[in-house]
């Protein structure tokens, strides 16, 4: 079904993920035609979220794989807004060189050239982390957390992380060196890029299978000593645990793209807090099931985040 010349098309790449499936809805819900991008189309096991929610407007599946140069070509051409939210994540990796940085570094970049071939991108929206944000380690130069606030200025030491390969170096060092590889390729060819850097997401989205984050957060109900190993790193990296809502960030999202000011990268943080806080909290709201409370960590520090830019306040988890 054609689309209507006034009507606004994004791409959104990854659209079986939990973030990039509550950014197709939003766009959808307000008005937008939307491609959307899955390795496997016909896996319907992954990708039936995107089914249902092709009722709410015009949303196009298509094939397109990070590893294949040109495959989103289709995907991004004819559309406004590319919002570039796939990418590899493998915390377990044993060779994050081979598995996760060298990935994401080239898909990005395919998709950029995708965009940079369409000629109609008014702006890419490249969706980061925080961990890209996070200082180091107390041995690098720039990694002693000692209360600095941290913003969208602050970069973690690559040299540091990759020679001291501290717990998730390999997810922190591909997204700084994919944000990195994106503003040069967005210099190079005329691209207006803008880079939001969400801290740990939650809430509903469509996708019917979540990883990583929200099992985390969610690791304090169900018991899951993995997941609450993965939450507890976090509060190690960030010296706390930051959180945004995943409507959130998306509604994030959709302004940076829309504002024709926006330029450069946006912490996207909504609340900054402990493990131990959140155990208190979920133990008063749910008693039910019996949340342990008696945790190791520091005084909570629980801030709402202000207009604008947002600083990541880090205390020193010493």
């Amino acid at each position: 079904m054609p689309v209507p010349g006034a009507v606004r098309m994004a791409c959104v790449t990854g659209g079986n993920g939990y973030i990039a499936s509550a950014l197709v809805k939003m766009l959808l819900e307000k008005g937008y035609a939307v491609k959307t991008t899955v390795r496997d189309p016909g896996d319907m096991e992954k990708n039936s979220h995107l089914k249902r929610l092709q009722a709410l407007g015009h949303l196009e599946v298509l094939r397109a794989d990070l590893d294949e140069e040109g495959s989103f070509d289709e995907a991004v051409a004819g559309c406004h807004y590319a919002f570039l939210v796939a990418a590899p994540v493998n915390l377990a990796s044993e060779n994050p060189e081979e598995e996760q940085i060298g990935p994401a570094v080239r898909g990005t970049l395919n998709v950029l050239r995708s965009c940079a071939k369409a000629g109609t991108v008014k702006r890419v929206i490249l969706t980061s982390s925080a961990a890209a944000v996070v200082p180091s380690g107390r041995g690098s130069p720039r990694g002693d957390g000692g209360g600095r606030v941290l913003d969208e200025e602050t970069w973690p030491d690559v040299h540091y992380l990759v020679a001291n390969k501290p717990v998730t170096w390999g997810y922190c060092v591909s997204k700084v060196l994919l944000e990195k590889a994106a503003c040069r390729f967005a210099e190079e060819h005329g691209i207006s890029l803008v880079t939001v850097c969400p801290a740990v997401t939650v809430g509903a989205a469509p996708a019917p299978k979540v990883h990583i984050s929200v099992p985390a957060s969610l690791s304090l109900l169900s018991g899951d000593e993995a997941s609450l190993g993965v939450l507890k790193g976090a509060e190690a990296l960030f010296g706390g645990v930051p959180m945004v809502d995943v409507d959130d960030l998306c509604r994030a999202e959709i302004f940076v793209a829309e504002k024709e000011a926006s330029s450069g990268r946006y912490i996207c943080c909504g609340l900054n807090t402990t493990v131990v806080e959140l155990a208190r909290f979920l133990a008063h709201k749910y008693p039910q099931y019996n949340v342990e409370t008696n945790l190791s960590g520091g005084a909570p520090v629980v801030r709402e985040a202000g207009q604008g830019r947002v600083p990541v306040q880090v205390q020193d988890p010493r």
